[in-house]
């Protein structure tokens, strides 16, 4: 099935030439995200704090409403990896970005399904999340006001890996067992579910142990497993492995990663924080996507100054990044910032999952509802530059 996707080249920030649909460079930027007092506090702080003006000295009532914010925390969705939604982060506190615009920021490594709960109850302020299906399902499970500010991959990070010659379609694997960490992700469920596979009735699963595709793709039982395009296919190349792939991207299976989002409480208190911490994001994402091995090798040095607890290797983060990289660029289509919300897409991912079991027997919830895109909007210009004070 033939894919319909521009691929671009990224040069400096400074030079990006990218047009932004919708674009918007002043207002509220929560004004479609609360109701009642909350969305009375969010249009009085914002009214006091002057807007960001290209080149122009950062206003100091901005500077000030944004220091009463206090320290916002950003958890990360995997360790300090050099995945999309963390090595953004990394960059741009390490240029000083965060600080430029009088934010201060704590990142603390996390893991995605361990942060919403402290998201949810502003704990923390926000957080990276596996994918915005992800973070919608935790919000619909628990009633929790998550707001989306990016979404920086329009395709499912995770592909299903095979030993080679073992399907030369989907509809080979009927019959076959696949393994799994957990259970099988939506993406690739979907997939399978499309070519008239259901699990348990055409295919079985069985749980792997550990983390280790070399292991994994060596078991004789099992054809084959998912994991992520940015992880286990670099660990097989980097072993001589051989395998196969099925990526839901070809077969139309709608997706995302790279999703970052915070809480309707901290947007309502603090909007111009919320706002300038997605402004220096987009700005640390451009930069990590215009030089991508020196975006891995910043993630790589906060790996090993905390300890490297899950033995992560320069080369795999440099393969990670890499990957996610040229996943967002590729998907991302002309005329379009980086991270950007689609909710048309996203709209197809949540129904999509919704297919195979996401939500439950809830009702599909809508994608728009979660999204927070006036607020990562504001921070670009018509051309897609991040607004960036002088």
């Amino acid at each position: 099935m033939e894919i319909h996707m521009r691929t671009r080249q990224i040069t400096a920030l400074a030079s990006a030439t990218f047009m932004l649909l919708g674009a918007c460079g002043s207002g509220d930027p929560t004004s479609t995200l609360l109701r009642g007092s909350d969305a009375a506090v969010s249009a009085n702080n914002a009214a006091a704090s002057p807007d960001v003006i290209a080149g122009e000295p950062f206003p100091d009532a901005r500077c000030e409403a944004n220091k009463a914010a206090g320290t916002i925390t950003y958890l990360t969705g995997f360790d300090f990896a050099a995945a999309a939604s963390i090595v953004e982060v990394i960059t741009a506190d390490s240029a000083g970005y965060y600080t430029d615009l009088c934010l201060d920021i704590d990142i603390k490594a996390s893991f995605s399904v361990a942060n919403y709960p402290l998201i949810a109850d502003n704990t923390a302020q926000f957080a990276s999340g596996g994918s915005f299906s992800e973070v919608v399902a935790f919000a619909a499970a628990n009633d929790a006001g998550f707001v989306v500010t990016a979404v920086e991959g329009r395709t499912a990070i995770e592909a299903l890996i095979l030993k080679v010659g073992e399907a030369a379609e989907l509809g080979d694997l009927a019959g076959s067992t696949i393994g799994v960490k957990g259970k099988l992700p939506p993406s690739i469920e979907a997939m399978l579910l499309a070519a008239g596979l259901t699990e348990g009735v055409d295919f079985q699963t069985v749980l792997l142990d550990g983390f280790d595709p070399t292991q994994h793709i060596a078991i004789p039982t099992i054809v084959g497993f998912p994991g992520f395009k940015s992880n286990e296919p670099g660990g097989l190349n980097r072993a001589g492995i051989g395998f196969q792939t099925f990526d839901p991207l070809d077969f139309n299976i709608p997706g995302s990663f790279g999703a970052i989002y915070t809480n309707q409480a901290f947007l309502a208190d603090h909007p111009t924080a919320a706002q300038d911490f997605m402004r220096a994001t987009m700005r640390g994402l451009a930069e990590s996507l215009a030089d991508p091995v020196a975006a891995a090798n910043l993630a790589v040095e906060k790996v090993n100054a905390n300890g490297n607890p899950n033995f992560l290797s320069p080369e795999g983060e440099v393969f990670r990044w890499a990957t996610d990289a040229q996943l967002i660029i590729d998907t991302t289509p002309e005329g379009t910032a980086f991270g950007v919300p689609d909710a048309t897409m996203l709209q197809a991912e949540l129904d999509a999952y919704a297919a195979v079991g996401l939500f439950g027997d809830s009702a599909t919830p809508d994608a728009a509802s979660r999204l927070g895109n006036e607020i990562i909007a504001s921070v670009y210009d018509a051309n897609g530059t991040v607004i960036w004070p002088g």
